[in-house]
């Protein structure tokens, strides 16, 4: 792979302007890489269309004659105008050669430089994906051992657990796990990675039962703005013994009677 230092004197070897000790380098480089002595041929080849890129020009008639006219006797021989011309048209070339070459290894190193903020970019995505992978494992396994500490000191069946699924586009990795006990009408709700609200909202919780034409409020709570969490013990305004879901929305300062705002955490039906 050609690097940036290879190719800034690979475009100063096109322009014929390698002199000394880096000459020798680079031709010591060049015999032993064939990638670089493509990339050679390649600016050589620039270089040689480039040069016949120049548009002719015809001088004025009088020029000639000033020029001679001006000149001293102990004044250097004069080109001819060809001559000159030539040395013009080299010139320009020169100079084309360069801002392209400049150009070139500029636009070349931001491509770099945009590769590899591309591949780090690629990386923290993948590197999101696996904690947000292990993170639902982790509440996977709460759930699961909830289950069983609840069998091993209780009936099982008088509990509804549900595991609550973000419904945020932007927070995909917010959860929640909701325990209900019908006996004691009174339940616990525990949270992760809720987005922080602003001053005027709150959280808010509803028991969906099919007795209801609406979702039964049980209250609003609040998180803690450092990591999202909140864990809290809830009740009902109205009886409920046929639970179907466990939702949470995003409801004005205070909440409201029926659910106004989006939902924001949902879990499947029982």
């Amino acid at each position: 792979m050609i690097d940036e230092r290879q190719e800034e004197l690979a475009s100063l070897d096109a322009l014929g302007l390698l002199e000394g000790a880096e000459r020798a380098e680079f031709e010591q480089a060049l015999a032993r890489d064939p990638d670089l002595q493509r990339r050679v041929r390649e600016l050589r080849e620039a270089a040689a269309v480039l040069a016949h890129t120049a548009p002719s020009a015809e001088p004025p008639a009088t020029l000639r004659d000033r020029v001679l006219a001006s000149a001293s006797p102990k004044t250097a021989p004069i080109l001819p105008f060809p001559a000159m011309l030539a040395w013009a048209a080299a010139a320009c070339f020169a100079l084309a050669a360069a801002w392209l070459g400049q150009r070139y290894l500029n636009t070349r190193s931001a491509y770099i430089m945009l590769r590899d903020q591309q591949a780090l970019a690629d990386l923290e995505l993948r590197s999101a994906r696996n904690q947000l992978e292990a993170e639902r494992i982790v509440n996977g396994r709460q759930l699961a051992d909830l289950n069983q500490k609840l069998k091993v000191e209780g009936d099982l069946a008088q509990y509804k657990i549900a595991a609550l699924a973000s419904m945020l586009g932007n927070s995909p990795q917010a959860l929640a796990v909701a325990v209900w006990c019908p006996s004691m009408q009174e339940g616990v709700l525990a949270v992760s990675k809720l987005p922080a609200l602003a001053p005027d909202q709150d959280y808010q919780l509803w028991v969906i039962d099919s007795h209801y034409a609406s979702p039964v409020n049980a209250g609003v709570f609040a998180i803690n703005p450092a990591t999202g969490g909140a864990h809290v013990t809830f009740r009902t305004g109205q009886p409920v013994n046929a639970i179907a879901k466990f939702a949470v929305s995003r409801e004005r300062k205070g909440g409201a009677p029926t659910p106004q705002g989006p939902i924001v955490l949902l879990s499947e039906a029982f």
